[in-house]
Protein backbone atom coordinates (compact mmCIF):
# COMPACT_ATOMS: atom_id res chain seq x y z
CA UNK A 1 0.00 0.00 0.00
CA UNK A 2 2.99 2.55 0.71
CA UNK A 3 6.55 2.84 -0.97
CA UNK A 4 8.98 4.81 0.22
CA UNK A 5 12.11 4.91 -2.10
CA UNK A 6 15.21 6.65 -1.36
CA UNK A 7 17.71 8.49 -4.15
CA UNK A 8 20.38 10.49 -4.40
CA UNK A 9 23.81 8.35 -2.66
CA UNK A 10 26.62 8.25 -3.95
CA UNK A 11 30.69 8.08 -3.43
CA UNK A 12 31.63 11.70 -2.15
CA UNK A 13 34.67 12.87 -0.60
CA UNK A 14 35.42 14.13 2.14
CA UNK A 15 33.74 17.39 2.54
CA UNK A 16 31.62 17.12 0.30
CA UNK A 17 28.13 17.24 -0.32
CA UNK A 18 24.70 14.71 -1.15
CA UNK A 19 20.94 15.40 -1.47
CA UNK A 20 19.12 12.40 -0.43
CA UNK A 21 15.66 11.89 -1.99
CA UNK A 22 12.77 10.16 -0.29
CA UNK A 23 9.45 9.77 -2.67
CA UNK A 24 6.39 7.88 -0.89
CA UNK A 25 3.59 6.37 -3.26
CA UNK A 26 0.39 4.49 -2.30
CA UNK A 27 -1.74 6.02 0.63
CA UNK A 28 0.45 8.57 1.52
CA UNK A 29 -2.51 10.85 2.39
CA UNK A 30 -2.48 8.90 5.95
CA UNK A 31 1.60 8.90 5.93
CA UNK A 32 4.04 10.88 8.27
CA UNK A 33 7.36 11.07 7.41
CA UNK A 34 9.43 10.07 10.60
CA UNK A 35 12.87 11.19 8.94
CA UNK A 36 16.38 9.42 8.08
CA UNK A 37 18.35 7.11 9.47
CA UNK A 38 21.46 5.18 8.78
CA UNK A 39 23.18 1.86 9.14
CA UNK A 40 26.66 1.20 8.89
CA UNK A 41 28.01 -2.01 8.97
CA UNK A 42 27.45 -4.45 12.05
CA UNK A 43 26.03 -1.19 13.52
CA UNK A 44 22.58 -0.87 14.79
CA UNK A 45 20.32 1.62 12.38
CA UNK A 46 19.92 5.15 13.79
CA UNK A 47 18.43 8.19 13.80
CA UNK A 48 19.67 11.17 11.72
CA UNK A 49 16.97 13.77 11.24
CA UNK A 50 13.51 13.57 11.91
CA UNK A 51 10.63 15.83 10.80
CA UNK A 52 7.46 16.23 12.48
CA UNK A 53 3.78 16.74 11.23
CA UNK A 54 3.84 20.34 13.09
CA UNK A 55 6.89 21.23 11.08
CA UNK A 56 9.93 20.72 13.56
CA UNK A 57 12.64 18.78 12.94
CA UNK A 58 15.60 17.08 15.19
CA UNK A 59 18.89 16.48 14.66
CA UNK A 60 21.58 13.79 16.02
CA UNK A 61 24.36 15.62 17.70
CA UNK A 62 26.85 13.87 15.14
CA UNK A 63 24.92 15.81 11.83
CA UNK A 64 23.66 18.95 13.56
CA UNK A 65 24.61 22.08 11.66
CA UNK A 66 25.77 19.45 8.40
CA UNK A 67 23.01 18.31 7.98
CA UNK A 68 18.64 19.46 6.81
CA UNK A 69 15.83 17.47 6.57
CA UNK A 70 13.04 19.30 4.67
CA UNK A 71 9.81 18.63 2.95
CA UNK A 72 9.42 19.30 -0.79
CA UNK A 73 6.76 21.15 -2.71
CA UNK A 74 5.08 17.68 -3.29
CA UNK A 75 3.88 16.09 0.24
CA UNK A 76 5.00 12.46 -0.56
CA UNK A 77 8.88 13.85 -1.14
CA UNK A 78 11.24 14.10 2.01
CA UNK A 79 14.88 15.73 1.42
CA UNK A 80 18.31 15.21 3.21
CA UNK A 81 20.32 17.83 2.39
CA UNK A 82 23.77 16.41 3.81
CA UNK A 83 27.38 19.19 3.62
CA UNK A 84 30.26 18.56 4.93
CA UNK A 85 30.30 15.16 4.81
CA UNK A 86 32.71 12.86 6.77
CA UNK A 87 33.72 9.25 6.35
CA UNK A 88 31.86 8.18 9.49
CA UNK A 89 28.85 9.41 7.68
CA UNK A 90 29.26 6.58 5.46
CA UNK A 91 26.48 4.29 6.11
CA UNK A 92 22.89 3.31 4.44
CA UNK A 93 20.59 6.03 4.62
CA UNK A 94 16.86 5.14 5.09
CA UNK A 95 13.53 7.20 4.75
CA UNK A 96 11.19 6.25 7.37
CA UNK A 97 7.27 6.36 7.47
CA UNK A 98 4.74 5.96 9.90
CA UNK A 99 0.90 5.42 9.58
CA UNK A 100 -0.39 8.86 11.26
CA UNK A 101 -3.84 5.99 12.39
CA UNK A 102 -1.54 3.01 13.71
CA UNK A 103 2.33 4.41 13.82
CA UNK A 104 2.99 1.61 15.76
CA UNK A 105 1.78 -1.34 13.35
CA UNK A 106 2.48 0.27 10.46
CA UNK A 107 5.92 1.35 9.70
CA UNK A 108 7.30 1.69 6.08
CA UNK A 109 11.02 1.75 5.21
CA UNK A 110 12.91 1.89 1.65
CA UNK A 111 15.31 -0.20 0.34
CA UNK A 112 18.35 2.44 1.58
CA UNK A 113 20.72 4.58 -0.60
CA UNK A 114 24.47 4.42 0.15
CA UNK A 115 26.71 7.11 1.38
CA UNK A 116 30.16 6.43 0.86
CA UNK A 117 32.37 9.22 2.20
CA UNK A 118 35.80 8.67 1.27
CA UNK A 119 39.13 9.95 -0.63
Amino acid sequence: QVQLVESGGGLVQPGGSLRLACAASGSVDSLNFMGWYRQAPGKERELVAALTSGGSTKYAAYVKGRFTISRGSAKNTVYLQMNSLKPEDTAVYYCNARSSYFPREYVYWGQGTQVTVSS
